[in-house]
């Protein structure tokens, strides 16, 4: 009886996991104008990020970077030493915001970052799932399939 309880906490944990990938949000940064000197400062108005989020910078490889720096680096567009906490310049980068708190990015550049090229993202833990939504993420397939998987181990 125990090893059938732990198939089914087994089964709900899945179903849950795919649920919370699948209401996880992709985010384009800057919009259609993408990661450039044009990037408007109220792009993350009324945007709710949350853990499982990504953030897609899109820029020229070579005219821009990305950088993230810690909070002081954001203030003084510092990325030198212990500022610095990570750096991407391919030109399409993913980024995925994997924990709750404050992350700060700016354009690594010239004088970019003092220009306005530089990003604050606030992430909540909230994962966006909760038990209504739950069958709507996973898909009627995918719930009944555990629901039936689940009243046979119990048989």
């Amino acid at each position: 009886m125990a090893s059938k309880q732990v198939l089914i906490l087994a089964a709900a944990a899945v179903v849950a996991s795919l649920a919370a990938q699948a209401s996880a949000e992709v985010y384009m940064v800057g919009g259609s104008a993408g990661w450039t000197l044009k990037y408007p400062s109220s792009w993350t108005d009324g945007k709710n990020f949350t853990t499982g989020d990504s953030l897609v910078f899109t820029y020229t490889a070579g005219q821009h970077t990305v950088v993230e720096v810690t909070g002081a680096g954001f203030k003084a567009c510092d990325m030198t030493g212990n500022a610095m906490l990570g750096s991407w310049n391919s030109g399409s980068d993913t980024i995925k915001l994997d924990t709750a708190g404050r992350r700060w990015f700016i354009c690594g550049v010239g004088s970019h970052c003092a220009q306005g090229m530089k990003l604050l993202v606030v992430t909540t833990g909230d994962n966006k799932t909760s038990s209504a939504s739950l069958n709507y993420n996973v898909g009627a397939g995918a719930a009944a399939l555990v629901a039936g998987a689940a009243a046979a181990l119990l048989f």
